[in-house]
Order: C-alpha cells, then sequence, then structure tokens
C-alpha cells in the first residue's frame, strides 16, 4: 500500500469521485463518511465546535496498484480541554458515526499500514490519535487493538452512549405486533387524540427552492427546546442548511413535517440511505404538547419507511425515553484513544 498524507481542500476535492466509489465498499456505510456530509462538515468544522485557527486537515489515503483502497479521514485539532491529537473529521457533536473507510477484506491491511506510516512521519507521530463515535458493531473495533499494539499504539476504549434503533418488519401491523401490547396502545391512543382535535397531515420537503425557509423553520422549531437553544449558533445553522443541501441534491433527504390546521407542529430531519432512514435531529412545538406531536409524527414517518422496504429507523445517539416506547434496540458508540509509546511533545 502506498500511503499519503492529504492537507488540503483542493486536494480533499479531487478525491471526491474515488471517495464515493470506496464508501460503497466499505465495511460500514453510514452517511457520515460520504465525502459531501464530511465537507459541508468542515465549512464550519461542526457548527464552530472546533476553532479553524487550531485545525487542519490531515487526511491518509493508501492506494494499491493506483487505487484508493483506505482512508483515515483526520484532522490535528485541539481546543479548551481537548489536547492536540489527531481526530476524525466529524467529530465530536454533530456526526454520530464515524469509522475509517475501507472493505471489509482490506481494513486489518490497512490499519495497519496506517499506524506504521503515522509512526514514520515525524510530525503525525508525535500525536495521540482520539476517535469519537466508532459504533461497537463497527469491525474496527476488532481490529483496532491489534493493529495499535503491533505498531506501537497503546489502546484503550470507553463506551459513549447509545444509539437506538427501531427494526422495522414488512408492514405496519407486523410491525405493532413486535412491540408490547402497552407500546402499541400507546402509539395508537396518541395518533386517535391528535387526529380527533386537530386536522392532522404531514409533508415532506420536496421543492429545492424552499429548502432554506423549510431549514430555518426546523430550526425556529428546535430552538423551542432549552435544552438546543444554546447549539443553534450561526454556524450551526449554516451547517444544518449545508447537510440539508447536499442531501437532498442526492434525494437523500427526509425533512418531514407535521401539521394542524396547517400550522408546524413537529418536524423530523432525517436521511434516506442504504435502506435506513436516518433520525439526524428532531422538533416540536411545545404549544401543541398535549396532542404529542413528535409521537406523532414518528408514527408516520415509520409507516412510511416501511412502504418504502426500509429495514430500520436508527435514531441515533441519546437515551431518549420516547426512542424505547416505540421499540428501539440499544447499539453504543464508543471512543478510542491512541497513544504513541515512544515519548512525544504532547
Amino acid at each position: 500500500m502506498e500511503f499519503t498524507c492529504v492537507r488540503t481542500t483542493a486536494e480533499w476535492d479531487a478525491l471526491a469521485l474515488e471517495w464515493e466509489q470506496l464508501y460503497e465498499r466499505t465495511h460500514l456505510r453510514v452517511p457520515f463518511l460520504r465525502v459531501g456530509y464530511l465537507r459541508a462538515w468542515w465549512q464550519t468544522l461542526g457548527g464552530a465546535e472546533w476553532h479553524r485557527e487550531n485545525s487542519s486537515l490531515r487526511i491518509i489515503t493508501a492506494r494499491e496498484g493506483g487505487r484508493l483502497i483506505g482512508t483515515a479521514p483526520f484532522f490535528l485539532s485541539s481546543k479548551d480541554g481537548s489536547q492536540p491529537a489527531l481526530r476524525f473529521v466529524g467529530s465530536v457533536e454533530v456526526s454520530d458515526y464515524l469509522d475509517f473507510l475501507a472493505a471489509p477484506e482490506a481494513l486489518d491491511k490497512f490499519l495497519n499500514g496506517l499506524f506504521a506510516f503515522l509512526r514514520q512521519d515525524p510530525e503525525l507521530g508525535a500525536y495521540p490519535i482520539e476517535l469519537f463515535n466508532l459504533r461497537e458493531d463497527s469491525l474496527s473495533m476488532l481490529l483496532l487493538p491489534r493493529a495499535a499494539e503491533l505498531n506501537g499504539y497503546t489502546y484503550a476504549e470507553e463506551r459513549l452512549q447509545p444509539a437506538p434503533y427501531i427494526p422495522l418488519a414488512e408492514s405496519w401491523e407486523a410491525y405493532l405486533a413486535g412491540i408490547t401490547k402497552k407500546q402499541r396502545h400507546e402509539i395508537r391512543r396518541k395518533s386517535r387524540n391528535a387526529e380527533n382535535r386537530h386536522q392532522t397531515d404531514w409533508y415532506l420537503v420536496q421543492d429545492g427552492e424552499k429548502l432554506e425557509e423549510e431549514v430555518d423553520s426546523f430550526i425556529s422549531m428546535m430552538r423551542k427546546d432549552p435544552r438546543k437553544e444554546s447549539f443553534l449558533n450561526p454556524a450551526m445553522r449554516e451547517h444544518l442548511l449545508a447537510a440539508a443541501r447536499w442531501a437532498f441534491g442526492l434525494g437523500q433527504l427526509h425533512l418531514a413535517f407535521l401539521t394542524f390546521e396547517g400550522h408546524k407542529a413537529a418536524a423530523y430531519f432525517s436521511l434516506n440511505s442504504g435502506g435506513k432512514l436516518w433520525v439526524y435531529n428532531s422538533a416540536w412545538e411545545p404549544a401543541y404538547a398535549p396532542c404529542s406531536p413528535g409521537w406523532v409524527l414518528l408514527a408516520k414517518v415509520l409507516q412510511w419507511s416501511i412502504t418504502q422496504g426500509l429495514t430500520e429507523v436508527d435514531m441515533m445517539r441519546g437515551s431518549e425515553d420516547y426512542k424505547y416506547k416505540f421499540g428501539a434496540v440499544d447499539r453504543y458508540v464508543t471512543r478510542v484513544l491512541l497513544h504513541p509509546a515512544a515519548p512525544s511533545r504532547i
């Protein structure tokens, strides 16, 4: 394998077509690894989670016979409370799953070559590697400890948080039959309550000319939640809009709004990719709380997903109770920390 380090956006953009081809072969296809999403993230560094002056690209690529066979989408970063380290582009808060890109049969060789390449580089070999949001079922989690040991890195991992997903069935009734009687009753009761009290409808955003307006409506609704208001700075608005434009351009944006008498009551910002729906964020209007608009819309989104033949709705990171009321099953994301065994500047 021939390894190189990509340090500029121009070099990165030149890889776009090959990156997407590699994505189709990679061992864990999650939308946050697509080049378009990661480029959107890099525009604002995750809604200003990181500072431009302390962040620089260090994407490591590997080729065999001229063909791109692996990437480690790293950037070198630091901020208050976080030591200088190589981290995945996309870290930490707004990209639920991150990983290396390589086909399953190439991943072990790629990881071993990657660590050897880093150790031989006077700059890169001096830094620890901090990897956030690796999914516990990723092949990387099986191969990383051994590859690290063979190449002189210490290895430590920490379970971070659950990322529940809802398995789907071949029909809505089959899905309901697969959850508990109490859960079925609650979903039906809340849906009936809303429909008895309001003229209820829902829609997906399909007009590109109205996309920015609809994303702003979504953000405005998110601001009604005090836990999210401080999160929604101007850079985060820019990130959400860039991510929406990217997904819309691929035909994979699933921005759904529930309406009561034509007024927006709840929304889900999701990605429709790889036979699954990935729920990126949600919002609801507190004035309609007695009618549980978030529950009502999620039920409609699940029904839609079943009709489309999707296999699951990934609710992603966070252990909010409502996810489990719809039959969500836990899997976890982890943080891996690798330190070069030799003394370094850190």
